[in-house]
């Protein structure tokens, strides 16, 4: 009995280190994962605290240069939430099985702190966002209206001077 205490025990063992490390590897990744996510939704402020200044100043190229790198961080920022998804339901799954060997590395501790700070990053940039939206679509209303008021301007009328060179042929008596 001895020794087959010992075979279940090795074999034990080394199911348990492969579950390990296939455990280590998962949190590993979900990690690294987080941690890009974080970082690109700190870019994403940054970006959208200068959108900001760009849509109060009013440079029109200014800001389409924004809005086109807005919308590259966006497309990273959901092309690795695709990623982060399964890997999360994995690492879940591998974390809540019925004999858990808990992964003592420094990792497990910090995903709960990496979660959180994501999300506190995805409410400051759903706020931001939403403040940029209303600055534009303010400053849009006040750019309407000036162009409403050039185009009721009497004295900027598109109809030209009569003072002006005309390309029409005239006749002029001058005999008197």
């Amino acid at each position: 009995m001895s020794t087959m205490a010992n075979i279940e025990e090795l074999t034990t063992t080394d199911i348990d280190s492969a579950e390990l490390a296939q455990r280590v590897a998962v949190l590993k990744r979900f990690k690294t994962l987080l941690s890009q996510q974080r970082d690109r939704f700190r870019n994403y402020l940054d970006l959208l605290d200068k959108q900001q200044n760009v849509i109060e100043s009013g440079s029109a190229e200014d800001l389409l240069s924004y809005v086109e790198i807005e919308e590259k961080i966006v497309a990273d920022i959901f092309s690795i939430q695709k990623v982060i998804d399964p890997l999360e339901e994995m690492y879940y799954s591998v974390i809540s099985e019925k004999n858990p060997i808990r992964v003592t590395e420094q990792g497990q501790e910090e995903v709960p702190s990496l979660k959180a700070s994501l999300e506190n990053l995805k409410s400051e940039a759903v706020i931001r966002s939403t403040k940029n939206k209303e600055l534009l679509s303010k400053r849009m209303l006040e750019l309407r209206s000036e162009i409403t008021a050039l185009r009721n301007n009497p004295y900027a009328s598109s109809q030209r001077s009569a003072y002006g060179n005309s390309n029409k042929a005239s006749l002029i008596d001058i005999n008197g």
